[in-house]
């Protein structure tokens, strides 16, 4: 699927800004599953961008902007192709009838907790607090069951669908894992930052994925939607590798998602962040269009 995103942040100072610094994280990953063929940043004021690649590998635009202004807009223009993902049928062919119990084993093993250590500590936003480590022992093994790692991570994404409710007005950017548990309701971030936290509890390598969801033409046909931001998980599966699970929509993650980037947690990967000198209050209006291209 051939995919055009517009991404549009704009701030507006009350008072005029200064020195203001900033990172962006809003270029798409190429891997097996999706590339970037063409991208265009524009920032205005005008400013120069440096690019580099941060500790997880996700592509970041640093850049500057010093004189005195009232308004700071950051425009991302991209064109991304996508594939179809492994359905988790085909991901289960591919274990090829390997014992789930071994796979369970090794992620306990000095070996996986090394090699994955900064994706099975436990960070701000997915705290392990009694009450998540009580709802992801919901989902511990029992004694004899060989249940796959591949099944249990499809289990755990669609309890969390199922039992929490999604409402963009029950949390905000800095609600916790806990506080999803507490209140029954979020967003895809909370909902992400759940699983992850209950995936750590039981050893399992987990990452927060940032990117676009295109639903356009799903909706009557409409070419924008304001969820097209959205988050997700990717979990290490023994044999498989990192495989991705969306715990706030029933599909799939194939060929309608376009990763941005990955980390810890959300904080890893915040689209847009920055400091600047000024006094007063700043107004912050995002928007994102996806549209599918035709051939």
């Amino acid at each position: 699927m051939k995919l055009n995103i517009s991404h549009v942040t704009q701030y507006e100072y009350e008072g005029s800004a200064t020195d203001s610094v900033n990172e962006i994280r809003l270029t798409p990953s190429t891997n097996e599953r999706q590339s970037c063929y063409q991208q265009a940043i524009f920032i205005e004021p005008n400013a120069s961008l440096f690019s580099y690649e941060d500790y997880f590998g996700n592509r970041v635009h640093s850049f500057s902007v010093n004189p005195p202004h009232r308004r700071l807009t950051i425009r991302t223009q991209m064109t991304v192709v996508t594939r179809h993902a492994p359905s988790p049928e085909q991901q289960a062919a591919l274990l090829n009838g390997k014992l789930a119990r071994e796979a369970w084993a090794w992620l306990e093993t000095e070996e996986a907790a090394n090699r994955f250590a900064e994706f099975l500590l436990e960070t701000h936003y997915t705290n392990i607090t009694g009450e998540v480590k009580q709802y992801a022992d919901t989902f511990a093994l029992k004694e004899g069951q060989d249940i796959s790692v591949l099944s249990w991570l499809i289990s755990l994404s669609g309890k969390i669908r199922s039992e929490f409710i999604y409402d963009p007005e029950a949390t905000t950017v800095t609600t916790k894992a806990s506080d999803l548990i507490e209140r029954k309701r979020g967003v895809c971030q909370d909902f992400a930052h759940l699983m992850i936290a209950c995936c750590r509890v039981h050893h399992i390598p987990a990452r927060y994925v940032s990117g676009y969801h295109f639903v356009g033409d799903l909706q009557g046909g409409s070419a924008d939607f304001e969820q097209a931001s959205h988050a997700w998980v990717e979990a290490y599966v023994p044999q498989l590798g990192w495989c991705s699970f969306d715990p706030t929509n029933e599909a799939p993650v194939g060929e309608r998602y376009v990763k941005l980037g990955h980390g810890r947690d959300y904080k890893d990967i915040v689209p847009v962040k920055g400091v600047y000198r000024g006094s007063g209050e700043q107004k912050l209006k995002v928007t994102v269009d996806v549209r599918k291209i035709e051939d």
